[in-house]
């Protein structure tokens, strides 16, 4: 069949087709190609999507470096032994700091009773290992010191033994003595440096603070 063939016969199914349907042929073949053209636009819609572009790999968590801290090498603090007494929460023999002052070794000790002197202390003052805190309760004096057996604080040549040198002591060895806290022996280590050496002991009375009935206490225990 040639083309003028085809061509003729395809219009005659045209003109059956609009005279069946009571139409003009324009008419049947605009609708032909209004099928035509809704089945690629379904075929488009509905055809499978492309695949995704490839993603760039990530390293895993695992697969990264995890930072050590390098060790410490602060040096370990040194730690002392020091007797809190008196007016405090929980008096007996506590653990401080090497440098740590006398405020520490109350706070060390639960911190002060409701009836402590807080007057008649130096918080700020320097605690040394072994050192013997007493917190005086308001109104009351140092307990006595406890003397070696036998009582005496002499030796057998006449000489102070045992006793403690008021122009040589540091304050640790000063608040040893009953009724001495940290307030007075710095009192007693101001007066001597402004004033010089304790010519006798007596002199302790010039010390504010130290009164005839305190100084009746220290006497026995003190020299020069």
């Amino acid at each position: 069949m040639t083309a003028d063939e085809t061509t003729h016969s395809a219009g005659s199914v045209v003109g059956a087709i609009a005279d069946r349907l009571g139409v003009a042929p324009t008419a049947v073949v605009a609708g032909v190609l209004a099928v035509v053209a809704a089945s690629l636009g379904g075929w488009w819609a509905l055809r499978a999507p492309d695949p995704p572009a490839a993603e760039t790999s990530l390293p895993s968590v695992f697969e990264s470096p995890i930072p050590i801290p390098a060790p410490s090498t602060e040096a370990s603090v040194s730690m002392m032994l020091i007797d809190v007494g008196g007016a405090v929460t929980i008096p007996g023999v506590h653990e401080i700091r090497e440098g740590d002052r006398v405020v520490d070794a109350i706070r060390a000790a639960g911190g002060l009773a409701p009836d402590a002197d807080r007057s008649r202390l130096n918080l700020a003052m320097p605690v040394s290992d072994g050192q013997r805190i007493w917190v005086p309760r308001i109104g009351e004096d140092e307990p006595d010191l406890v003397l070696p057996e036998g009582g005496s604080t002499s030796g057998e040549d006449g000489q102070p033994g045992g006793l403690i040198d008021i122009n040589t002591a540091d304050s640790a060895a000063l608040e040893s003595l009953p009724g001495i806290g940290p307030t007075l022996a710095g009192a007693i280590i101001a007066f001597r440096d402004r004033e010089g050496p304790f010519v006798r002991v007596g002199d302790l009375t010039k010390v504010p603070g130290i009164g005839q009935v305190k100084f009746e206490q220290l006497q026995p225990m003190v020299s020069v």
